[in-house]
Parts: C-alpha cells; structure tokens; sequence
C-alpha cells in the first residue's frame, strides 16, 4: 500500500550545500590490483582449472627465494583474486581505506582467507596503495552429500583498513583560481539558488559576488584574493540551500516498490480495475476393466478449466498534492502490481505531470 506523508502541503526541503553538491577537484580515484589469497579450508581454486592461479603463486615463491622447480601442487588453499579500491581524494602517504576483494577462479568461498601484498594500481600505471590483510565474508555455504546451502556471497570480500597509501595523488587545490561545485542530481533551479546564496555570502564577507550557474550541474565560484581558498570552502559547503527536484515516479516492477515524489500531479481520470483468474484442475480417473476380462487398467484424463473476472467499481483520481494522490491510489484497493499497471496507464493517457521511470 502507498503511504502519504502526515502533512498537506509539501515544503522544499533544506540541505546544505556539501550534502547536494561535490568538488570537482575532489573527487574519488579508482585502483584495481591482482592478487592471491591464501590460508583457505579446501575451498581455492583448483589449479588444473585455475593455470593462472598456479603461475601466480610459484612467481610469489620465486619472490621470497623459494624454489618451485620439478613438483606441482594440488593444494586448494589459494585463490587468485583482483583488489579494487576508491582511493578518496586528498589522501596522504601512510593512511588507510577498505578494498574489495572478488575471486577469479574457480574457488566456492574466500573465507577465512587471508590477501598476501597486492599493489595497486590507477588508471595512469602508477602505484598509489598496497593491500594486504584478512577476508571478511559475509554470506556463508555448506553442504553434504546430497543437500547444499548458500547464503549471500561467498566468493567476494572486504578487507577493512587494508590498504595502506604510499602515493600522494597530485593536487593543486591550493594554487587553483576557482572551485567548481558538481550537483548529484542535475537541476537549474537547484543551480542558480546554490549561486544566489553564495553570493549572499560572498557580498557580506568580501564585498562582491563570486558564484555563477555554468549549468544544470556545475556552480563555478572564483576565489577572492584575500580569501583563504580551504576556509572558503569550508564556509560555503555549510550554506543551506532549498533544493528542487523534477517530478518523477519510479517503478520497480521486479520487486513491486512505487516511490511517488512530493510534485508529481494528476489531472482528474476515471479509473477502473479488475483481474482475470483462470484455474485449471486436473483429475485423472482411473479405469477398471471387467472381472476375468482381458482388459487392461487405463487411466482416463479430465480436466477442468474455470475463469473468474473480478472488477473493482471506478474510481475518480484527481492528484492536486501528494496526499491526495496516495489516498486515491489506495481506495482503489488493488495490489502493487495493479497500481504499477495503472500509474503506466495514467501516464499512456497524458494525465501523469511527471516522468515516468521504469526500473
């Protein structure tokens, strides 16, 4: 059932700037590494099928002065695995973030593995971290003979603190002569109110505006010459800004869930919903032949076939405001599905103000 929030009238919400908005300069930086995890309970890969994980771990041996020459290994205690990371901007020499680890091959479970030293690597070549740690596996498998069990995945991990950054990322935040605000959800009346109150600020702070609407996403700010470009920001990415948002209806059919925003609106339509029910019974008879008769015992199909057409009466929606919507959604009384049809077909009649997404 939908639900309407408790209030008439839906106010604009409030947020402060760094909550809608992202420094350009500032943003994340992918890695990605290859590596092996060892110390697994028979659940590795198999290295007849896995050749890579084999030529991986006799390179690791030869690393550590171990010679691997002549013998071949049937141990599934090693999984080769690729490690990927967000490395976050601003980041220094010596601290830590998570990686993801996700296994390769063909091993069933990384639990209670172990990632031995792994590089990582950024798009240009260089390396910015190295990882290394325990596997923390949240789902979990068991099985016997005849009956397996699997709960959540158990070929991919985390590694909580595991990689430690050994390379600076190149930043000129300081020498920059602007900052470039990015919006997480695009919109020019969002835009132009994040460069009004700034420039509000600006105007009592340091005497002249300094912010302007590039776009639906980027609010460009030039640093005043007095100004500390840091404490600047720290300033701004404190502003309250009241945000806007397009009006949409999403739609998830897989799962049923209806998310309506606080501005979609309905012209008044007639609505009328109903469902056809067909049940097919079967009831095989079976058939005996007479007494000291040749015949043979035969089985006589029949099957009944029932269709029922339930419709609702019609009802009249009209959707001026939120609350008014969702309770002519719900007096409707069909299920989520029915109203997911419905909504599809309000918007097929050009009643819908809203976009319509489909996911």
């Amino acid at each position: 059932m939908l639900v309407a929030s408790a209030f008439g009238a839906v106010a604009e919400p409030n947020a402060r700037v760094k909550d809608i908005a992202s420094l350009q300069a500032g943003r994340d930086n992918q890695l990605i590494g290859y590596g092996l995890v060892v110390g697994l309970q028979g659940s590795g890969d198999s290295l007849r099928s896995s050749p890579f994980t084999e030529q991986s771990m006799r390179a690791m041996l030869q690393n550590l002065g171990i010679s691997t020459q002549g013998g071949q290994s049937s141990a599934k205690n090693t999984a080769a695995v690729m490690v990927t990371a967000n490395l976050p901007p601003f980041a220094s020499p010596g601290s830590r973030m998570d990686v993801t680890v996700s296994s390769l091959g063909d091993a069933t479970s990384l639990r209670g593995g172990t990632l031995v030293m792994t590089s990582l690597t950024g798009a240009d070549g260089q390396i910015y971290a190295v990882a290394q740690g325990s596997v923390v596996v949240s789902g979990f498998n068991a099985q016997g003979q005849a009956a397996q069990i699997t709960e959540g995945v158990t070929t991919a991990g985390r590694v909580p603190g595991g990689a430690i950054i050994e390379r600076e990322l190149p930043s000129q935040f300081k020498d920059s002569v602007n900052l470039v605000l990015q919006l997480r959800n695009p919109d020019f009346s969002t835009a132009i109110r994040i460069a009004d109150v700034i420039n509000a600020y600006a105007s009592r702070n340091h005497g002249r505006r300094i912010a302007e609407a590039r776009d639906a996403q980027a609010v460009v700010v030039q640093k005043p010459q007095t100004a500390d470009l840091t404490r600047l920001m720290a300033d701004i990415e404190n502003l309250v800004v009241e945000t806007d948002t397009p009006a949409k209806v999403v739609i998830n059919e897989r799962t049923g869930t209806i998310v309506i925003g606080a501005d979609v609106r309905i012209a008044k339509v007639a609505v009328s919903y109903g469902t056809l029910t067909v049940q097919v019974t079967e009831t095989p008879q079976v058939i005996q032949p007479e007494p000291f008769s040749k015949g043979q015992t035969a089985i006589q199909d029949q099957t009944d076939i029932t269709a029922e057409k339930t419709g609702g009466p019609v009802a009249i929606i009209d959707g001026p405001d939120l609350r008014t919507l969702v309770a002519g959604l719900n007096n409707i009384g069909v299920k989520p599905d029915g109203i997911i049809a419905i909504l599809q077909g309000i918007k097929s009649s050009g009643a819908l103000q809203a976009e319509l997404v489909l996911q």
